[in-house]
């Protein structure tokens, strides 16, 4: 029977190495897997790069992570968002490396990873210094930058609803980059508010099929397991 539940924290995060690539959903705090980042802190791996829309705000999540001393690059589109207070600190000490990515080519590289894509051209950055020893090339008339998939070995995603073989749903602004980011990593933790019996859920509202997730945590919002 196929069951991917997971009882806790310490086994949502079992097996992660030191050195992995995580993927982080959220649009800033809006469908951030925050209990699975207080896992992940946990945990203890480290020298880690981190894919996520932003930093952290404040001291807590994935700031938290950052100022643990945890990450050693952050790919981003925003680094200066509302109290980033952690990032810069690291940032203006040269103790995290940065690599800006516009939003929409972040977005499409993660989603090239899970569909197979090696790379694709934007022309998105061209004539910036974010195009700087990427390949260029006119089609059509155009100027276009060639941009990498972005792979993942681990996604950790915040869903609404979720199943026992990993189908989840997204609410509104939720739903963000955690799709894509399920999609394309090796590993995909998935947090989800609701947890419901298999069948539940309408086929045709299920947005990351359970194929593309390997182990989901229940955990709502104020669930008296997490302290803070």
């Amino acid at each position: 029977m196929i069951n991917k539940i997971i009882q806790s924290l310490a086994d949502a995060m079992a097996g992660i190495k030191d050195g992995s690539t995580v993927m982080v959903g959220g649009f800033g705090s809006v469908g951030q897997p925050l209990y699975l980042i207080d896992g992940l802190i946990e945990q203890g791996a480290k020298d880690l790069t981190v894919v996520s829309n932003n930093p952290g705000v404040g001291r807590t999540g994935l700031a938290r992570l950052l100022e643990l001393g945890r990450v050693r690059k952050i790919c981003c589109s925003f680094p200066r968002t509302s109290d980033p207070v952690v990032f810069v600190e690291l940032y203006s000490a040269r103790k995290i490396e940065l690599e800006i990515v516009p939003q929409g080519t972040l977005a499409e590289r993660i989603r090239a990873a899970g569909a197979g894509i090696p790379a694709f051209f934007t022309p998105t950055a061209v004539g910036t210094k974010l195009a700087a020893g990427k390949e260029i090339r006119d089609i059509d008339g155009r100027t276009y930058v060639l941009e990498r998939a972005l792979h993942g070995d681990l996604a950790l995603v915040e869903a609404w609803e979720g199943d026992r073989w990993g189908n989840l749903t997204y609410k509104a602004a939720g739903r963000n980059f955690n799709p894509v980011m399920a999609t394309a990593s090796d590993l995909t933790i998935a947090q989800v508010q609701h947890l419901v019996e298999l069948g539940a859920l309408d086929p045709e509202k299920v947005v990351t099929p359970g194929i593309f997730v390997n182990r989901v945590f229940h955990m709502p919002y104020g669930d008296p397991r997490v302290a803070g």
